[in-house]
C-alpha cells in the first residue's frame, strides 16, 4: 500500500494557515529538503479550497523545485463539484461521495506507484488524520509566531508519533519527519 505523506508549513505556535505569515527564510537546506519529500510523491491529494488557489498560481509560477513537480504530477482533488480551473494533471476524488474517505482513497493507496503527498490542504490533511490515513508527517517547523490561524491537530484525536528524524536549518527552521503509529 503506497503512504501518504503530509508536507506542511508550520509556525512555532501551531498554525499552518497562510505560511507566508511565518516562513521568511527559504534557505537551501529547506529546499534540498522539499526535493527529497517530492521526489517520492507521483501523486497529490487536494482540498477544493486548496486547488482553487493552486490552479490560478501555480500554472505560471517559477518557484523550484515544487513548480515543475506539481505542475508534473498528478493531482487528485477531494470534492464534490466539478472544477472550474483547468489544471493538467488534475482530477476529481470518485467514488461514491457518501462513502469514508479511506474507501473513496483505496484504489489510489492500492495501485502501483509512489507516495501520495499531501500539500496546503489543510482541512483534508486534519480530516486524513482524524480517519487515520497520514503514514507520514513532514514538519517545516519554521521559528516564527503565527499568532492566529488553523493548527494543523485541530480535531485530531490524541495519538502517538514517532521521530524519524530532525534537521535544524541555517535559518533556525527545523525539519521534523515523524512516523504515525496506527
Amino acid at each position: 500500500m503506497r503512504k501518504i505523506v503530509s508536507y506542511s508549513f508550520i509556525s512555532a505556535d501551531g498554525v499552518v494557515e497562510d505560511p507566508p505569515v511565518f516562513v521568511h527564510d527559504f534557505d537551501e537546506v529547506m529546499r534540498e529538503h522539499l526535493g527529497t519529500v517530492i521526489g517520492t510523491q507521483d501523486t497529490v491529494l487536494l482540498g477544493r479550497r486548496g486547488y482553487d488557489d493552486w490552479a490560478s498560481h501555480w500554472p505560471t509560477a517559477n518557484e523550484e523545485p515544487f513548480a515543475s513537480f506539481i505542475n508534473g504530477v498528478r493531482k487528485v482533488v477531494v470534492t464534490s463539484r466539478p472544477l472550474g480551473t483547468p489544471w493538467a494533471g488534475a482530477e476529481v476524488l470518485g467514488g461514491d461521495l457518501q462513502a469514508p474517505l479511506a474507501e473513496r482513497l483505496a484504489p489510489i493507496r492500492n495501485a502501483p506507484g509512489g507516495d501520495i503527498g499531501v500539500h496546503g490542504s489543510v482541512t483534508l490533511a486534519q480530516s486524513l488524520l482524524a480517519e487515520g490515513l497520514v503514514d507520514e508527517l513532514r514538519l517545516v517547523m519554521t521559528p516564527y509566531l503565527a499568532g492566529a490561524g488553523r493548527r494543523l491537530f485541530d480535531g485530531v484525536p490524541a495519538g502517538a508519533l514517532e521521530l524519524e528524524g530532525s534537521r535544524s536549518t541555517p535559518t533556525g527552521t527545523v525539519l521534523l519527519h515523524y512516523r504515525l503509529r496506527h
